[in-house]
């Protein structure tokens, strides 16, 4: 490659085909086969290439950024999807910024107005809650796009991608009792008058007993205040002690099912021998965990690949029906199941 600037067409030459098309790719203007698209991708990473991206927002009338707004950026799991959603949206040539919201709808209300403040083409929206018609909620005719991610708007007013937590939550329940648990406990937050992602996981856990003849027993619901390595610590001693029986332990994410693990081993109960641990949420470190970490495992990189599908469809094309796609998940076993 020449030194000096790098131009469209020495991005062409390299990938093998016209200027057109890599302005198509840059500017996502009419559909480039998957394998050109690719290889001006390519080109553009290896050239060094820099799209002037405000001379194409002056075009399109876009920014060419897409918003990512989530609870917690510290938050592992976010992190990594943060991470993916990034990757994705590189690939179409859109860059992210990314808000967070602490899990409030007030902080949800405020990236929102942000949004549109900033003039994003979209927003990808981690809601806590399913209270998406809370009051104050700034949603105007200047308002970007939104795909909600987690919990569903109730009005059905956006598209919406989520995670089967449901039926996650009943298999890995349903894994320990194949493993020949009986007195299996669950970890999760305190309210459940609300319907969250732990709400939802809860009644996937109590499903799964049910169908097994197995009554839920209330004892057997731990309640940590944050679903969190430390957080859990404690609510595993509160097992070991409980003198309940437990054999074993649902946890609703993985970190949770670290914390409690940590906590069995404080009391000398040993994980698998004494107790089996499931988590949710398939986290890179649980492969890594000692031992290593059991899960629910939803399919991330396609959840990401479709919410940033979603968004830009809906960047597109605002008047098409709002959408619903759910990404699947698998049990994943591992030491802490043997």
């Amino acid at each position: 490659m020449k030194r000096g600037r790098i131009t469209m067409n020495d991005v062409a030459q390299l990938a093998g085909v016209s200027t057109m098309t890599v302005s198509n790719v840059i500017n996502d203007r009419v559909k480039v086969s998957p394998e050109a698209r690719e290889r001006v991708l390519a080109a553009i990473r290896e050239s060094g290439y820099q799209i002037n991206a405000a001379a194409r927002s002056l075009r399109s009338g876009r920014s060419g950024v897409i918003g990512l707004a989530v609870p917690q950026v510290g938050n592992a799991y976010f992190g990594m999807f943060a991470a993916l959603v990034i990757e994705e949206a590189q690939r179409h040539g859109y860059h992210v910024a990314i808000e967070q919201t602490g899990a409030a709808a007030v902080g949800e209300a405020a990236a929102i107005a942000q949004s549109q403040r900033l003039q994003l083409d979209g927003l990808l929206l981690s809601l806590a809650t399913a209270e998406t018609d809370a009051p104050g909620l700034p949603l105007t005719d200047q308002s970007p796009p939104i795909v909600v991610l987690g919990e569903q708007d109730p009005t059905g007013r956006f598209d919406h991608v989520s995670v089967g937590n449901e039926a996650g939550a009943a298999a890995a329940t349903a894994h320990l009792l194949d493993r020949g648990c009986r007195r299996v406990a669950v970890v999760t937050g305190g309210s459940l008058d609300r319907l969250t992602m732990l709400t939802r996981r809860y009644n996937g856990y109590r499903t799964a007993l049910e169908e097994r003849g197995i009554r839920p027993d209330p004892r057997l619901r731990f309640v940590v205040d944050s679903l969190s390595r430390d957080g859990a610590r404690t609510t595993g001693h509160r097992i070991a002690d409980s003198g309940l029986g437990v054999d074993g332990v649902v946890a609703l994410n993985d970190m949770a099912a670290m914390g409690v693990i940590r906590g069995l081993h404080d009391r000398g109960v040993g994980v698998p021998g004494d107790v089996r641990v499931i988590g949710f949420d398939d986290l890179p470190e649980s492969a890594l965990y000692i031992p290593s970490l059991s899960t629910v495992g939803p399919d991330h990189r396609l959840k990401a690949a479709k919410a940033v599908e979603l968004i830009l469809s809906r960047i597109d094309d605002p008047l098409i029906p709002p959408r619903e796609f759910t990404t699947p998940c698998e049990v994943i076993p591992r030491e802490s199941t043997a």
